[in-house]
């Protein structure tokens, strides 16, 4: 009995050394969690290209197709209605929309286009080339944006041959090119567009040289010479060819 009392502070010693481990694994905090790192932010979305031309910004009209018109709605086009009107050209493309199956392409310089021009250019032109002038701007068919990609250069224009007077419209990604031999601008925005005619804004007005530099003069046509009066020397001189 007295072995079992002396033998009890060392089993409780031992109970307690084994528990100890455990009871302090049970007090132990808890692992902290991960920090997780934030999300990526969210790309913005990325906007469409933009189109070729924009949009036309005078909407069609109810009646018959004006040229005048739809340059009035449409503003900044003061001094080429001017010249449509007194040139009597914006009358003639109104009349022509109603007989026409290829309709009209125009290219439209704004006023300050126009402004742009050398002092005094535009009052030194005569009537004719006045004329000249805005039917160089005139296509003799309807061409939307997407068929300036196939179109074949140079264009002809209502002003006269393409040698005289050359225009090459390229479409290359987001842009309408339009060279003349003397200028070299593009297509700003789309003015009007129906199903025949197409009218475009450009910041400058289209130059060709032929519009200053006059076409050489025709050759004059050959006369026939007169053989002289004959006589008997003479006679004696041609000879028939013998069959």
């Amino acid at each position: 009995m007295k072995q079992i009392f002396s033998t009890l502070p060392l089993v409780f010693f031992l109970f307690f050394f084994q528990c100890t481990p455990a009871f302090s694994q049970s007090l132990a905090p808890a692992p902290t969690p991960p920090v997780l790192a934030p999300p990526p932010p969210t790309p913005a979305p990325v906007p469409p290209p933009p189109a070729l031309v924009p949009t036309a910004v005078v909407p069609a009209l109810s009646g018959p197709t004006n040229i005048n018109a739809i340059l009035q709605k449409a503003k900044q086009y003061t001094t080429l209605i001017r010249l449509l009107k007194s040139t009597q050209i914006g009358d003639q493309i109104n009349s022509r929309l109603d007989n026409s199956n290829q309709g009209f392409t125009i290219f439209a310089p704004t006023d300050s286009a126009f402004s742009n021009l050398k002092p005094g250019m535009l009052n030194s032109l005569t009537d004719q080339q006045k004329i000249d002038l805005i039917l160089f701007h005139v296509l003799p068919s309807f061409f939307s944006v997407s068929q300036f990609q196939t179109a074949s250069n140079p264009l002809r224009t209502q002003a006269g041959t393409e040698e005289q007077f050359p225009l090459n419209v390229i479409a290359t990604g987001n842009q309408v090119n339009i060279t003349s031999d003397m200028v070299n601008t593009t297509v700003a925005s789309t003015v009007y567009a129906d199903k025949q005619l197409a009218v475009y804004e450009v910041d400058k007005v289209l130059l060709p040289k032929g519009l200053f530099v006059p076409p050489p003069p025709a050759p004059a046509p050959l006369k026939p010479k007169k053989l002289p009066a004959s006589n008997s020397s003479d006679a004696d001189d041609i000879t028939t060819p013998v069959n």
